[in-house]
């Protein structure tokens, strides 16, 4: 059946901005490609990963404070679905972008989080340094992609160790280490993926999307690439209700926003406007011994 006018129309804009955002998406993480060249990481040796620790309920609570309390900070900036969030939040202040004088000190925070710190933050402190002159700063933080820092720095401020979350630039590489976990100690894993098609995220989840122009069709084929840099994006889910699921992420509009997306009757996410990749359920202070959940 061929579509309305209206109804083209409206199909015209989703894909226009669904190629706009490919290209955006791939100029932008130029930088953080060149900053991670070379450092392609060989398959971890899966049966050589030694077991993970189990965290206690408050590390995935932390994590979600902490989380909501970033998005506050920044002005409770919401994207995606229209109407008024179920997460509450109070703005700390008007909202704000990355190269807001003020927001120098957190992002810098977030990269200090990580291991390619020492790459990404001379050049800013530089703009930082000139905007504080007046010399301008416009493109404070604009480079490279920031959003893997600031999951790595939410989860490692929660408290989880490296070894069960290692902290990367890059999503598909911390990705690749909880994948890899899951895969050689799944009753201990702080992480597990699942199916986004047939899982419904739930508070604490990472909601990860392929944002490469090539993407993955399924979590499956990444195996054959693990360790390879991959431009992926991922969210903390905050809220699960009916229709709708809440994620807090960072880099999003160039400043850490709460997305509301669609799901079905089911609660699993519909497509937005691609599938989504992979959702890594978050077990933290759901393994021996803490383990209290009924979910499987």
């Amino acid at each position: 059946m061929s579509a309305k006018p209206g109804e083209q129309s409206g199909l015209d804009g989703l894909a226009r901005n669904e190629r706009l955002w490919q290209r955006q998406a791939v100029l932008r993480a130029l930088p953080l490609l060149a900053l991670l060249t070379g450092c392609a990481l060989a398959p971890p040796d899966v049966a050589q990963i030694p077991p993970p620790l189990s965290y206690p309920p408050a590390a995935r609570e932390r994590m979600l404070r902490l989380a909501t309390a970033e998005w506050r900070d920044w002005g409770c900036v919401t994207v995606g679905l229209p109407g008024p969030a179920f997460t509450p939040c109070q703005p700390a202040g008007a909202a704000t972008h990355e190269s807001a004088t003020q927001n120098f000190p957190r992002i810098l925070a977030y990269w200090r989080s990580v291991p390619q710190s020492a790459e990404a933050i001379p050049a800013n402190r530089a703009l930082y340094a000139r905007a504080l002159r007046g010399e301008g700063g416009a493109n404070l933080w604009a480079e490279p992609f920031w959003s893997a820092a600031f999951i790595s720095w939410v989860i490692g401020a929660a408290g989880v160790d490296a070894p069960e979350f290692a902290p990367d630039a890059s999503h598909s590489r911390y990705l690749d280490h909880l994948d890899a976990l899951a895969e050689a100690h799944p009753a201990l894993a702080p992480f597990l993926p699942r199916d986004p098609a047939l899982y419904a995220p739930q508070a604490g989840d990472l909601v990860c999307r392929d944002r490469s122009r090539r993407a993955l069709t399924s979590w499956a084929e990444r195996n054959a690439e693990r360790g390879q840099f991959r431009p992926m994006h991922c969210d903390i889910v905050i809220t699960a209700a009916p229709g709708v699921v809440e994620a807090v992420g960072g880099n999003v509009s160039d400043t850490v926003a709460l997305a509301r997306w669609a799901t079905d009757v089911e609660g699993r996410l519909l497509p937005d406007p691609r599938p989504f990749l992979v959702i890594m359920e978050n077990r933290l202070g759901r393994t021996p011994p803490w383990n209290q959940d009924t979910r499987s």
